[in-house]
């Protein structure tokens, strides 16, 4: 293979053999590049290759990936994982400038926790400046917190049991309901009451809001919903003080509402009456109805996708053509009641009667879609009627009064450009984690901000927060940093002394003498035997 490379740009000739061509292979999300040596033949400016009798030694020549045009090695940093990528960074200032600017960052944080959205930030979702690189690694810095210290926030004001809880990360604010039929809105940081409901009239079981909608679901059959007021600082006008009237209700259903959710066109509804209605959010008209087989306990929309569990089954449906694509029959023993989604729509996570979990990965082929059983957790001896992931952590609410924190973080190591996941054949040893401290049944649960919300039949809303974890790692972090310091000054310093002394480096005599790449017991005895000879 040989490469020409002139002082003057020069036409290429039209007649190249075939070993001329750099051929570059692209299987499995890698790129692959036949290695070449190359030498320089300094007078006329010619690389030839190294089985020419014009060959140089490779001192002559130094060729590195930075070489390549840069669109090539953008394809070649677009294959790496976040890891890998932030390895690519430390090489050299020019990859750190490349890798750091990579636009795949984005990517990584968009699979993992969605686009940040800050609640009077500007449309791009973003507060500050600051790059897509700083944001992963900060919030993945964060995400380590719930292996830390915590403190307890205790929310009192219901009267009755808590079945519902929902947490707006956006706007850091709570909202809770249950059998007393009222919804309170809490302020997240202080755990304060900011505002209630008039008494609806029956019990809530489902809630869900944006910062432009707040709906909540009920025995009665009704969704009732909440519009935002601009300039309102809490949003929503629970309490009808407000002279602009934004409550209103919508009615379809034939049972007791079970699940809600929220899309940006969309509120889905799932209920008792075996169904779940899609309505448009512009005219707020049900346009859409998808049949079940049994109650409908929870669902989860992604995109043009809905899962949803009725009964002990699991279904996914294509929701423009309101056909399922699969079911998961008996994905428990007993009734499937809870259900959470990843980001990206491709992992499942179920919680049954048993008291099981297990994760699913929705694999689709061309028009088919086929759902495979990557795992299973049986952390409760009491049914799981809640679950909430935010990435890497999954947390199941359950009857025996325990909360159970999954990191699923090894099971969700992906290839970027590959649609088979490569997942870690070691087992896994969930859960990491288990919050104890109460007496009776927990109905929801709901995971942000370093926090995680839940309630139960007790009447009591908890906030478990961890922004306490993330001061103290982070001030162990910076001792860590001074400390390390400190020893490179000390290290500096003795170099100096030495230097001015005359004297060798004794880390430098002692590293020649005892090579790293021997054996070190055997170094280490010969040292001892050579010392004791001395002293003798």
């Amino acid at each position: 293979m040989a490469f020409e490379c002139q002082e003057r740009l020069e036409a290429v000739n039209e007649q190249r053999s075939e070993s001329d061509t750099l051929n570059l292979r692209i299987e499995n999300g890698s790129v692959e590049i036949p290695s070449v040596k190359l030498s320089c033949q300094q007078k006329k400016g010619t690389l030839v290759p190294s089985g020419s009798k014009q060959l140089l030694s490779d001192k002559d020549l130094s060729t590195t990936i930075i070489d390549l045009p840069q669109a090539l090695i953008s394809e070649i940093l677009n294959c790496l994982d976040p890891k890998e990528l932030g390895l690519v960074s430390c090489v050299s200032t020019c990859l750190h400038r490349l890798a750091s600017e990579h636009h795949a960052w984005k990517e990584f944080y968009r699979e993992r926790w969605g686009l940040p959205v800050v609640f009077g930030a500007t449309s791009s979702g973003l507060s500050d400046e600051r790059s897509w690189k700083e944001l992963f690694a900060e919030r993945e810095f964060r995400s380590r917190n719930f292996l830390g210290r915590y403190s307890i926030d205790t929310l009192y004001g219901h009267t009755e049991a808590v079945r519902i809880v929902f947490l707006l990360a956006s706007a850091k604010l709570v909202f809770t309901s249950g059998y007393d039929s009222i919804v309170r809105m809490w302020d997240m940081e202080e755990g304060l009451s900011i505002a209630a409901s008039k008494p609806l009239g029956c019990t809530i079981r489902a809630l869900a809001a944006d910062t432009k909608l707040l709906v909540a679901g009920g025995t009665d059959g009704f969704i009732h919903c909440w519009k935002s007021l601009d300039g309102l600082r809490n949003l929503f006008d629970l309490t009808g003080f407000q002279k602009e009237k934004t409550d209103f209700r919508l009615w379809g259903h034939e049972g007791p509402i079970t699940s809600l959710a929220l899309d940006m066109t969309s509120i889905f509804s799932g209920s008792w009456d075996m169904s779940v209605r899609i309505w448009d959010r512009s005219s707020m008209k049900c346009v859409k109805t998808l049949r079940h087989s049994d109650w409908v306990w929870g669902l989860a929309p992604h995109e043009t996708s809905l899962a949803s569990t009725s009964g002990s089954d699991v279904y996914i449906w294509d929701i423009d053509r309101e056909t399922p694509l699969t079911i998961i029959p008996d994905a428990h023993e007993g009734t499937t009641y809870s259900l959470a989604r990843s980001h990206t729509g491709d992992f499942l996570f179920t919680g049954g009667e048993d008291g099981g979990i297990k994760m699913f990965e929705i694999r689709r082929y061309g028009s088919e879609t086929s759902v495979v059983l990557i795992s299973q957790w049986m952390p409760h001896t009491s049914p799981v009627y809640s679950l909430s992931f935010e990435f890497p952590w999954l947390v199941s609410a359950s009857g025996d009064g325990k909360l159970a924190l999954i990191d699923v973080r090894k099971l969700l190591k992906t290839n970027r450009r590959a649609y088979s996941k490569r997942f870690s054949s070691s087992t896994v040893e969930p859960p990491q984690r288990m919050l104890h401290g109460f007496g009776s049944n927990l109905f929801s649960v709901d995971v942000g901000c370093d926090r995680i919300v839940c309630g139960g039949e007790e009447g009591i809303v908890r906030i478990w927060n961890f922004t306490q974890a993330l001061e103290i790692e982070r001030r162990t972090q910076a001792l860590k940093g001074m400390r390390l310091e400190n020893r490179m000054r000390r290290r500096r310093m003795q170099m100096e002394m030495n230097a001015k002394s005359g004297r060798p480096d004794q880390c430098s005599v002692a590293a020649h003498k005892n090579p790293i790449n021997g054996d070190r017991n055997r170094a280490w005895h010969s040292k001892r035997r050579a010392s004791g000879k001395a002293k003798a």
